[in-house]
């Protein structure tokens, strides 16, 4: 179930829990008398503006700083138009001449997903939308029904774990040839995704999405293009192991550079969706690295050149801007969308009875505790990621989300009893609209510790690949890798970086052969190197030289 159909699910039982109370006094002022004998399961009967009339608020907020949190652009039923508000702060400094996601949509075409795409969210962009006609990016799947009539099923998963494979490992053509084939069909349009990915910025406009009943949601927005960038990665990835395997390695470093240049610049897309993909996108790039740093024997002068290179690289985005900006807006607008969809019309759509609710339930609603309420969390969790205190930071994130399933907890326990059920509703307007702010927020609010944990594995990832590559060039230069990763300072590495999660010094061992270094993960428990990969499951995030053999595919 979508978020939004939760959440209009949640605010359906919220209202259909307060119906069931009964309708206060004659002489209470929120009293609607009505002949229950006559009423009969049916479509909520609203009234239709007139048309060019601007639609009447079912409920109550105010414009401002500490409600909206921003005061426009407004749309013609004076509700915020959240989408343009972000696309003009996210699109600021950015065109089409320095818009990576510009020549993303050259490559992919027209429907990457196979739905079409709002030609207003090209507009949004500078740009028309690409031809119907093209020759565009094909997925694997796809390649392989057409040229291979290779339909979904157990085959096409086999070669679909091996394009995993080949983005791990070097390899030839004819080790997997369908796999090969596919690449080279693929050739120009990932040029021209390198090609974006030397582009300086990245926006990708928010395009709502319509809803049933005409309305619109911001997190109904487009976003198609942001998953094809995984399969964009994974076939980067398997074009450099592709070229290191045939000697090209060059090549490969460079098809490296640019999947992690891709990953940045999603990375800097609004929501978090976008910068999770962007953190699987470096994931796939870094661990493409360590089997091109053990396959080619680079030179101590090459491996400087390599560890130069990666510390070019635009910075990863941070997860705090997002949670602050786009998720914010997220909230706000499911808040003004469930005012302009009306507590009667939702619960038409639920297909449960509207006509059983208290009918002044609606004009009772005052959102302004709900919109206070959601930018005070939004700010809470903006400022404990942007904490310097790692080991602080981490505990106030945890408070928080214990603090948000306390508040979801309290409203479905008081929903449940007649004595809490009373309480809301006598409470007016602003009690109702908390309670229904309450479940929203714990609908859309995310995880945050969890999120910040994905932000902090990166760091990790790149931290250690960044040691790979110098303990690769100490080898170079002494025949055996060091004692210690002290002995890296200052001439591999200007400092040696520490364990993100545990705060110590990341752990290393030395072989004979080769060395095993790796942080204690987010369990904070040391799993003697074991990630997600081994047998016994572990959460460690680790470097093994020489690299493991992977299964076989």
């Amino acid at each position: 179930m979508s978020l939004i159909r939760a959440s209009a699910l949640i605010l359906g039982l919220i209202v259909a829990a307060l119906s069931c109370w009964p309708i206060p006094p004659a002489n209470d002022p929120r009293t609607v008398r009505r002949d229950d004998t006559k009423t009969k399961p049916g479509p909520a009967k609203e009234d239709k503006p007139k048309e060019g009339a601007a639609k009447k608020h079912r409920g109550r907020f105010t414009i401002s700083k500490e409600t909206t949190y921003v005061t426009g652009p407004l749309d013609k039923d004076g509700y915020i138009n959240y989408a343009a508000a972000l696309n003009e702060r996210l699109g600021k400094g950015v065109t089409s001449e320095n818009n990576a996601n510009v020549l993303l949509w050259k490559a992919i075409g027209p429907h990457p997903q196979g739905e079409t795409i709002p030609s207003e969210f090209f507009q949004l962009m500078g740009i028309e939308a690409p031809p119907a006609k093209g020759e565009y990016f094909i997925d694997l799947k796809r390649y392989l029904k057409e040229q291979f009539k290779i339909e979904p099923g157990e085959q096409a998963e086999e070669i679909g774990e091996q394009l995993i494979r080949c983005s791990q490992r070097a390899w030839k053509p004819e080790e997997y040839p369908k796999v090969a084939s596919w690449l080279k069909a693929n050739e120009n349009p990932l040029a021209m995704v390198v090609e974006a990915t030397k582009r300086t910025k990245y926006f990708s406009p928010y395009v709502h999405g319509t809803a049933d009943k005409g309305s619109t949601w911001l997190i109904n927005s487009f976003m198609p293009g942001v998953q094809k960038c995984r399969e964009l990665a994974n076939a980067l990835a398997a074009r450099a192991m592709l070229n290191a395997g045939q000697g090209a390695a060059n090549d490969a470093w460079q098809e490296l550079l640019a999947c992690h240049r891709l990953g940045r610049l999603v990375g800097r897309g609004g929501t978090l969706v976008e910068g999770l993909v962007g953190v699987a996108i470096e994931g796939v790039a870094s661990t493409a690295d360590l089997a091109f740093l053990e396959l080619v024997k680079l030179s101590g002068k090459r491996i400087e050149s390599c560890l130069h290179d990666l510390d070019q690289l635009p910075p990863f985005p941070g997860v705090a801007d997002k949670v602050d900006l786009a998720e914010r807006f997220l909230y706000l607008d499911s808040i003004m969308n469930l005012d302009r969809e009306g507590v009667r019309s939702i619960m038409a759509e639920l297909k449960l009875d509207p006509n059983a609710l208290p009918k002044n339930i609606p004009e009772l609603i005052d959102w302004d505790i709900a919109l206070k309420n959601g930018n005070h969390w939004y700010d809470r969790m903006a400022a404990a990621m942007r904490e310097n205190d790692s080991s602080l930071s981490k505990k106030k994130l945890e408070q928080i989300d214990a603090d948000v399933d306390a508040y979801l907890k309290a409203q479905k326990s008081k929903l449940a009893s007649p004595e809490g059920r009373a309480e809301i509703l006598t409470g007016g307007g602003k009690r109702i609209g908390k309670a229904i702010g309450d479940v929203t927020l714990g609908l859309l609010v995310p995880a945050v510790h969890k999120v910040q944990k994905a932000w902090d594995r990166v760091q990790q990832v790149q931290d250690n690949l960044r040691l790979a590559l110098a303990l690769a060039w100490y080898h170079r230069n002494h025949g055996r890798y060091p004692k210690k990763l002290d002995e890296l300072a200052p001439k591999y590495l200007r400092a040696i970086p520490g364990d993100v999660f545990s705060g110590k010094a990341l752990i290393y061992r030395p072989t004979e052969k080769g060395y095993l270094l790796y942080s204690v993960g987010p369990n904070g428990k040391d799993d003697g190197g074991r990630g997600y990969e081994d047998e016994p499951f572990g959460d460690d995030i680790s470097v093994r030289m020489p690299l493991p053999e992977l299964p076989r595919r």
